[in-house]
């Protein structure tokens, strides 16, 4: 499994530390509540919501420069719209690596 990094972090702030922080705050400001109100979702099986938490998540994967977590997330986020949960444990394998990883930055 790819690892999550600072990569496009860095692209995008091109060498100021004090965007790079921003973006870094932001991603751990907004992904441990996104993360939560997808597993709210999940328990309330409204595939709908599930699938609009997807959406946004999809935002942090591709930010930490997770491209072939992205493609899975998008893949799921499509098969929600079928009512399926197919790639959900994959999903939810991204969710891990990116809380683990946010912890040390």
């Amino acid at each position: 499994m790819e690892k999550p990094n600072l990569e496009y972090i860095n692209q995008l702030a091109r060498g100021r530390e004090s965007i790079k922080n921003e973006l870094i705050s932001v991603v751990k400001t907004e992904f441990p509540e996104e993360k939560k109100d997808y597993f709210e979702s999940l328990k309330q099986k409204d595939f709908k919501k599930i699938e609009e938490n997807v959406h946004r998540l999809k935002h942090k994967i591709s930010i930490l420069g997770l491209e072939k977590s992205y493609k899975l997330a998008n893949e799921f986020e499509h098969n929600l719209r079928e009512h399926s949960l197919e790639r959900q444990q994959d999903f939810e394998k991204i969710l891990i690596a990116i809380t683990n990883y946010i912890e040390t930055i």
